[in-house]
């Protein structure tokens, strides 16, 4: 049997692209197997995703764990609440001891209180942003680039994706793959989402089976 990363995938919503990682997960593409799907939305229709491929769930919330009380607006209790999440976040996902984590559309912008204890046990962090580096960081990153091209000034008409390392400002991190995508006179915004979420799909399977390979390597040459 061919040898496997072990994966932990973080998501919020609908999951399409996690279900990329699982269906491309059971061909072989990529050489990995997903031990635990984790969202920090109760209703996340990835959840069922993951039970119908036989992967464990965990529901992990700031304000429902009591981490930050709901409609808190002291800014240093948000940003005390949320460390304390990212930290007990972190302990939750190495439990299962992975050795890549995806970000598979997951709306919560990680601190060190998370990064660090994944960075201590080696375990690399990806996410995937619909833009390309150093454009559109953070929330709303489609229809932004759209609201350019409709005033003219998107360079060349195009905007791109990219699966990048994850560090503690938001969408710079790193890299791993960038593919262009061009927005056509004429095409509307639905039809723009819908085109990126195809290329999306294949850029976080790629990236993904890159990072996977890497993982196995080095748990090689260990």
């Amino acid at each position: 049997m061919a040898e496997k990363a072990t994966i932990s995938v973080l998501c919020s919503g609908n999951g399409s692209n996690l279900q990329a990682l699982i269906d491309n997960c059971a061909s072989g593409v990529i050489p990995g197997q997903i031990i635990k799907v984790t969202v920090d939305k109760k209703d996340a229709y990835a959840v069922k995703r993951a039970e119908a491929a036989g992967i464990p769930t965990d529901y992990f919330n700031k304000v429902n764990q009591k981490f930050v009380a709901a409609g808190e607006k002291d800014p240093e209790k948000v940003k005390e609440g949320r460390s304390r999440y990212d930290a007990a976040l972190a302990e939750r996902i190495l439990k299962d001891k992975p050795e890549l984590v995806v970000l598979a559309g997951f709306m919560h912008v990680f601190s060190a209180s998370f990064l660090r204890p994944l960075a201590e046990a080696g375990v690399d962090i990806i996410n995937l942003h619909p833009a390309k580096p150093g454009c559109y960081d953070g929330a709303g990153a489609i229809k932004r680039a759209y609201a350019d091209f409709q005033a003219g000034v998107l360079p060349n008409n195009t905007t791109g994706i990219m699966v990048h390392h994850v560090i503690e400002q938001v969408d710079r991190g790193s890299p791993i793959l960038v593919r262009d995508v061009v927005i056509e006179a004429g095409e509307s915004l639905e039809q723009l989402e819908a085109k990126m979420h195809g290329v999306e799909h294949e850029l976080i399977v790629e990236a993904t089976a890159i990072k996977a390979k890497e993982a196995i390597a080095k748990r090689a040459s260990s």
